[in-house]
């Protein structure tokens, strides 16, 4: 399982919280690439409900990663 930020990017918009099945079936009706419905299948179900894409890729970039002081330029 791999994800990049283009991959990720694809369940931004996901119902959030959603189980691991709830996120295949966006993933699956939005047309996501192949691979993020792959990288979602690898996933371990222990019937978790995820509440947001950083509990499946830690390494999201939120909006403060972002962030830059607008009064330097």
């Amino acid at each position: 399982m791999y994800w990049t930020l283009e991959l990720a990017s694809k369940l931004e918009d996901a119902p959030w919280p959603a189980t691991k099945e709830e996120l295949i079936d966006y993933a699956l009706r939005s047309g996501a690439p192949m691979e993020v419905i792959e990288n979602l299948q690898e996933m371990e179900d222990e019937g978790d409900t995820y509440e947001s894409i950083e509990e499946i890729w830690p390494d999201y970039p939120s909006k403060e990663d972002f962030f830059f002081n607008e009064d330097e330029y």
